[in-house]
């Protein structure tokens, strides 16, 4: 087949729709194995800036190289996809404010598909959906022109399993889950992604690729509720689950530790269960660990919330007037990304509540809230002002945090991350331990 044989002579030529998380590491590494790719993204800055070989997404390399040499280029001109041989898709897929998906932009996409996708061509969806997408979404659509996938074209899915931020997981030694149409379309996704990672995991369809993303993401999803759920509990009757945890985990079997924190962010585990979830409502089946999950990772925000109240109150202070410090609006540490991040909720619960509010985060400049209030965020943090504020919150344990000098500032904290447990300080409070009040009444003791 002459497109297998293309790209196992590096000589098929990538477009790569959507030039965000998931895209930009991924036409970087089909670049940096040789093969022509073009990004394309309606963002204008986005594509100047992978034009002038710089990229704008923490912990992605620079990408001077691969433009300098002319495997990498972008644009917002969408019919260069007739020039390409591979067409991956790499688009947002979030949800509605009534929590049903959202496929406006893999819609949008498909689209461009009908007016330029050439005969021959491989098309690879990568954005999270419900199982049946590619088929309902592509293969149908495509065949109102009479295109047949594995006969006039080939389609598969492979589903994103980046995870920023992580050192030692990237996209090279991920394995890759694939799944096609056809047999052949299969050999043929197979064959491209074996270029760039180090082992493929086929499936026998497209279906049973979007299913294994889903399923991925609600176990983490569902597991995290849990180890929320726990939290609360321990705190209510005074056990630090911290210690728990650590004691569970010596367990070398049968026990996998999840750690509770503030709520749960990003692309991936906020939104992909409900695209599970609204996609069976549709047969009848109703998933009660979903829900249940979704609707306890949501709710964690107002636990900060109340107990952040609690830690004030122990001093005497109310949240209304008091002088807070949000240490950490990206979603996970060391990125910049803070999509759902659980800080945003809680920056708008304390904001109702009259709180003086100064978010800190040294890889954001500014943050969105739900609400579309855009929030101003400091990067760096003067030991000097640490003493101005009445309660410091930990939210992300970003790497570059000095956490003695804030640990030992004599301020009262709110570590939600077990970010402080070296630390032996009554006026460091954590999140799933209960508070005893100490003879001074400005420290607060676990």
């Amino acid at each position: 087949m002459n497109l297998l044989r293309m790209i196992q002579n590096r000589e098929a030529r990538i477009g790569v729709i959507g030039m965000g998380y998931v895209g930009l590491p991924l036409a970087l590494a089909f670049a940096r194995e040789e093969f022509a790719v073009t990004g394309i993204d309606l963002s204008v800055d986005k594509v100047q800036s992978i034009n002038n070989g710089k990229s704008y997404i923490s912990g992605v390399d620079d990408i001077h190289d691969v433009v300098e040499a002319e495997l990498f280029r972008a644009t917002c001109d969408f019919s260069v996809i007739r020039d390409q041989d591979v067409v991956i898709i790499c688009v947002p897929t979030p949800l509605s404010k009534n929590q049903d998906p959202d496929l406006s932009y893999i819609r949008s996409v498909v689209v461009e598909l009908k007016n330029y996708m050439r005969p021959g061509s491989l098309v690879i969806l990568e954005s999270t959906t419900y199982p049946g997408t590619t088929e309902e979404l592509i293969a149908n659509e495509l065949l109102l022109l009479g295109l047949k996938p594995g006969v006039d074209y080939y389609l598969c899915y492979s589903p994103e399993r980046v995870d920023p931020g992580n050192k030692t997981y990237t996209i090279l030694n991920t394995p890759k889950v694939v799944g096609g149409m056809t047999a052949t379309c299969l050999d043929l996704g197979d064959a491209l992604y074996s270029a760039i990672v180090t082992r493929t995991v086929r499936v026998s369809t497209t279906k049973a690729a979007e299913m294994s993303k889903l399923l991925e993401n609600t176990f983490r999803s569902v597991n995290i509720a849990f180890i929320n759920e726990i939290a609360l509990l321990c705190d209510r009757i005074g056990i630090n689950v911290w210690e728990v945890i650590q004691a569970a985990s010596s367990k070398p079997f049968g026990f996998m530790p999840f750690y509770p924190g503030p709520g749960i962010g990003g692309h991936c585990i906020p939104l992909d269960p409900m695209y599970l979830s609204w996609k069976v409502k549709g047969e009848n089946f109703f998933s009660r660990f979903i829900e249940l999950s979704q609707d306890l990772n949501r709710n964690m925000p107002r636990y900060i919330m109340q107990k952040i109240g609690d830690v004030l109150n122990a001093r005497g202070k109310s949240i209304k007037g008091s002088r807070i410090l949000l240490l950490g609006m990206a979603y996970k540490p060391d990125v910049s990304d803070w999509r759902e991040s659980p800080g945003l909720e809680i920056y708008e619960l304390l904001e109702e509540k009259g709180a003086i509010l100064v978010a800190n985060d040294p890889f954001c400049e500014h943050v969105r809230t739900e609400k579309g209030h855009v929030v101003q965020v400091q990067k760096t943090i003067d030991p000097k002002d640490l003493t101005e504020y009445d309660c410091v919150v930990l939210l992300t344990a970003h790497s570059v945090y000095d956490l003695s000098i804030i640990a030992n500032s004599g301020v009262t904290i709110l570590d939600t991350r077990n970010a402080f447990s070296a630390f032996d300080i009554p006026t460091i409070i954590r999140i799933g331990d209960s508070m005893s009040i100490v003879n001074e009444p400005s420290l607060v003791r676990i």
